[in-house]
């Protein structure tokens, strides 16, 4: 039986023992590469040519919407696995839109993980947590909202922890004004709460290395 040949990018090494020891156990699966960073997950997977590469959203150095990005342009053969504790169909929006053809979270069970891989490396699409229960109800995912160059200015302030009458005077924008920005963020990336904000800012890169 060919094996499905796979790269683990994340940044916690216990977990990925965890990983390569579930992977490595299936008749049909075997770890070829392992990295902690998105740097090294494009080194790894440029040296090992994998069939599925399984990736953390949020890891040291290159963001993972970059990474994806990266992976996607430098090696499209390899199939994208996006594993992640962000449970939110904002992020399987974004995560899609960079390249990935699964987001399955860290919570779910072993098996899910498992049927993941082999359902993208068949070239089908596979989502586990709110993302898929969205699209059980009917609901298209769709492609990621492009953020205007403002939007992005806005999400990186309110990432950083300032207030909206800090984002204003930083910007020259009346408070009105930032507060219309945020609310059409939120509504356009389905995040409503600032840690779900701060947590994509890490994973679009907008809070720098």
């Amino acid at each position: 039986m060919k094996k499905i040949r796979l790269l683990i990018a994340d940044d916690h090494a216990i977990l990925r023992a965890g990983l390569k020891m579930l992977l490595d156990a299936q008749p049909d699966m075997l770890v070829v590469a392992e990295a902690s960073d998105g740097e090294e997950a494009v080194r790894r997977a440029l040296a090992t040519q994998p069939d599925v590469a399984v990736i953390d959203l949020t890891m040291p150095g290159l963001s993972g919407v970059e990474t994806l990005q990266r992976l996607r342009r430098e090696l499209p053969s390899a199939r994208l696995l996006v594993l992640t504790m962000h449970d939110d169909p904002g992020y399987a929006r974004v995560t899609q839109a960079a390249g990935a053809a699964g987001h399955v979270i860290k919570d779910s069970e072993s098996a899910e993980l498992l049927a993941a891989i082999r359902a993208v490396h068949r070239g089908r699409t596979f989502v586990v947590g709110t993302a898929a229960r969205a699209a059980l109800a009917g609901e298209s995912l769709g492609p990621a909202p492009a953020l205007s160059p403002r939007e992005r200015q806005v999400l990186e302030l309110l990432a950083r922890g300032h207030t909206n009458r800090e984002i204003a005077g930083r910007l020259v924008l009346s408070v009105k004004t930032v507060e219309t920005h945020r609310a059409r963020l939120s509504d356009k990336l389905g995040l409503h709460r600032r840690a779900d904000l701060v947590r994509l800012a890490l994973a679009l890169g907008l809070l720098g290395r």
